[in-house]
């Protein structure tokens, strides 16, 4: 029988033919380490040859953009606060990438702008004895980036992201209400940095 040729010549001097079917290594860990290593090298080069790359080694942010400010996103639900984690959200996801200067807005080349619409909250599991288990949490937010001259370099409408979080099944109390807050809290938070990270990477890649 003939063994279609993989590259991996090492490999095959490494055993012989059994009855013509199977395939006996003469050293199984030499053997075993060189198919591995051809292997990776194999998929390395088919990852390579269909085009990948590493995030973060293109950008496509219009000419003449190195820096942009965000200032605090206005708040159009009924929570109150609900602005300061996604601000936070988004000047963290853009200071740690570093590809454009997060800046004042006196000094910055773009300003991007951020409402939040609506927050909405339903629950979505029970108990045997119908006490809510875990709630789904819905925010929709619009975005806007604009250079400083006023010129939209991009928009969208009704951006939104969903998060879930659990409450405690026991009997309801001072300190099971303050988790199930602190929950919540948790979930607007991670909702914030979703749709910062989504925001992110259309800002560099998508224009």
């Amino acid at each position: 029988m003939r063994i279609a040729d993989c590259g991996v010549r090492n490999f095959l001097k490494m055993g012989v033919y059994i009855d013509g079917f199977g395939f006996e290594f003469r050293n199984p860990n030499s053997a075993i380490r060189n198919f591995i290593r051809a292997l990776l090298i194999l998929c390395a080069t088919l990852f390579v040859g269909c085009g990948y790359q590493m995030v973060g080694k293109e950008t496509h942010v219009p000419p003449g953009l190195s820096s942009v400010a965000i200032p605090t996103f206005l708040n159009k639900t009924l929570e109150p606060g609900i602005e300061v984690p996604f601000t936070q959200g988004f000047l963290r996801e853009f200071i740690n990438d570093r590809r454009v200067n997060v800046v004042d807005r006196q000094k910055a080349d773009s300003v991007l702008e951020g409402v939040i619409k609506s927050l909405r909250t339903y629950s979505v599991s029970y108990d045997k004895s119908g006490i809510v288990l875990e709630y789904q949490t819905i925010v929709v937010i619009d975005l806007k980036l604009k250079r400083t001259t006023g010129e939209v370099l991009w928009q969208e409408e009704n951006l939104s992201e969903t998060q879930w979080y659990r409450t405690s099944p026991s009997i309801l109390t001072s300190s099971t209400i303050l988790a199930s807050e602190a929950n919540r809290a948790a979930a607007i938070q991670q909702i914030g940095g979703f749709l910062a990270g989504r925001v992110r990477n259309r800002f560099f890649y998508d224009f």
